[in-house]
Formats: C-alpha cells, sequence, structure tokens
C-alpha cells in the first residue's frame, strides 16, 4: 500500500534544502511565490553553502536533509536544485521518522535519487516537479501544476504532441518513473523502482543519442520494458552533439524499442528540464489515454 503525505493547507510550514548541487544564484522569487501559497518557508544551511560544486560538503547535505526528514512540523521538503550529489548521501540519510510521519518531497533531475528512494523503500508518493531554481524560468502552468499536486487539488494533463509517433490506447496504473540515467543508476539497489504493471514515464537532458540508445536497451534487456501499463516519454533536450550523426532522435530510438509491446505510449509528454514540467506525483494512481496525436493523463 502506497502512503499519501497529507496534503498542505495554508500556514503548514515546509523546508528547502539543496542534497546536491550548489545553487549558483538566489531564489528569492522562489521564495516569495511559495510564501503567496501561504506557505511558512524554512531555509536549510545547503541553500547558502558551498564545497566545490556541491551545496556543502556529503555530511552538511546529509544533516541538512535529515533535520527535515525527522521534523513533525515540515510537512514537505523542496529541493533547491538537482545536479549532482543525492546518491553520495542516500545511504547515511535515516527514514525511521519519515515513515511515521510522512511529508511530501519534491523535485526533479539528481532529485530522482530521493523519489525513488522514499518510493521503492518506504512506500511512499513524492512529486517530480519544478524546483525554486527553475521556478524564475518555470511556466505559469507549471508552477500551478505543483501548487495544486501538494494542495490535493485535482490535476488532469491535455496535450496535442508535437511528435508524430505515439501508440493509441487507455491504460491505469501507479506512476513510477523520472530522470532516465538516474534510474539506470539506481539499478540492483534498495531504490530501485518497480516498474511491472506501472504507468512509466522517462525523461533526460544532454545526454548523447548513443547514450539515450543504450540506457533504453539496458532495461529492455533487463526486462523493464517488457510489463508496463503505458509509457509517458517527456522531455529528451539539449542533446550532446555527434560528430558522426546517430541517425535516430531519442523518440525514434524508443519507438523502435518499444514497438512490439501492446501498451499505449505518448511522446513530447510536458515534463523534465524544460520550462513546462508538470508535477508529476509518484505512486499515485492515473489514467493516461492516447488516442493519435492527443493526450489525456489525469490522476485517480
Amino acid at each position: 500500500m502506497i502512503k499519501q503525505p497529507p496534503y498542505l493547507k495554508k500556514g503548514d510550514k515546509i523546508a528547502i534544502v539543496c542534497p546536491a548541487k550548489k545553487l549558483p544564484s538566489g531564489i528569492d522569487q522562489a521564495i516569495e511565490k511559495l510564501r503567496d501559497w501561504g506557505l511558512e518557508v524554512l531555509l536549510g544551511e545547503t541553500v547558502s553553502a558551498a564545497h566545490y560544486q556541491f551545496s556543502g560538503t556529503d555530511e552538511l547535505r546529509t544533516s541538512d536533509l535529515q533535520q527535515y526528514l525527522d521534523d513533525p512540523e515540515i510537512r514537505a521538503i523542496i529541493a533547491g536544485r538537482g545536479g549532482y550529489g543525492t546518491l553520495r548521501i542516500i545511504d547515511s540519510l535515516d527514514f525511521t521518522a519519515f515513515q511515521q510521519s510522512p511529508k511530501w518531497l519534491v523535485g526533479f533531475s539528481d532529485i530522482t535519487v530521493l523519489l525513488s528512494h522514499t518510493l521503492a523503500v518506504c512506500k511512499c508518493q513524492s512529486i517530480h516537479g519544478q524546483m525554486p531554481y527553475t521556478f524564475e524560468s518555470s511556466t505559469p502552468e507549471a508552477l500551478e501544476s505543483l501548487r495544486a499536486a501538494l494542495f490535493g487539488e485535482p490535476l488532469e494533463y491535455r496535450y496535442e504532441s508535437a511528435i508524430e509517433l505515439h501508440r493509441d490506447g487507455e491504460a491505469s496504473g501507479e506512476l513510477v518513473g523520472g530522470n532516465l540515467s538516474l534510474l539506470l543508476a539506481l539499478e540492483g539497489s534498495d531504490s530501485e523502482m518497480d516498474f511491472k504493471g506501472k504507468v512509466l514515464f522517462l525523461e533526460d537532458v544532454g545526454e548523447h543519442e548513443y547514450a539515450i540508445d543504450r540506457m533504453f536497451r539496458t532495461l529492455k534487456r533487463k526486462g523493464k520494458l517488457a510489463n508496463l501499463a503505458g509509457l509517458v516519454i517527456g522531455a529528451f533536450n539539449e542533446l550532446g552533439e555527434e560528430s558522426i550523426p546517430f541517425g535516430q532522435t531519442p523518440e525514434e530510438i524508443i519507438d523502435e524499442l518499444v514497438k512490439t509491446y501492446t501498451y499505449p505510449v505518448c511522446f513530447g509528454f510536458p515534463s523534465g528540464h524544460i520550462d513546462d514540467n508538470r508535477a508529476m506525483v509518484l505512486g499515485r494512481e492515473v489514467t493516461l489515454k492516447v488516442n493519435g496525436k492527443n493526450v489525456q493523463f489525469k490522476y485517480s
């Protein structure tokens, strides 16, 4: 049974911490936006700390996050940004208090490590969504989706894909997924997500086409793409330059590798390292409908 943390209400306390890379600039605008939502915002030490490329040493990032995992008055923890570093501290964190009193964890990119771990080990929902570092460039729709997800309001996404590839159909199931390269890094560990019978969504940034091909073939060879309920492909952007063309786009790679399966597949979903990064509530039941380029994605 997947646990759902209590939805937020005005006056609740939330915390911003940086479990990975350091912030290159202030996040005052994001803090103000969260306050506009009626929330009391606490800032962890890591928001202003720096240790080479990290937001403080491994020890500081661990203790900072641990403090708010343990604090029962904190109703949500939002990662200030991603980057790299959460994998270095995940095994030093104690989730005992968190499991007794679950709270919303929010982030994407490198924070996939934390979201995957709490779903796999703690059986708890979390939110793959915008972080304070990305608030300023975010679309209003993406920020509103995060607010609605945190406050428990109805959420449904409809869009017309600009990508010709798709597979029609309808599927329901628990939503899992996140950043492709981070999910691959968690394979074989306690933090590994179970994809079987689930609606899987994936995104990535800054990868070469050959690397995307390799990662998807790894998932296929492990049998992790065979028994999905549905597949949602978000943004695969800022691709690495190739001196010799690879010959396939990320979408064409994925389409080729899943064409033997019968579940619905959509491309161009508004999620990932893009301004319109809609909130994805991991562990929650969703329904996916794909009809040509028209996609409907609804939370139960």
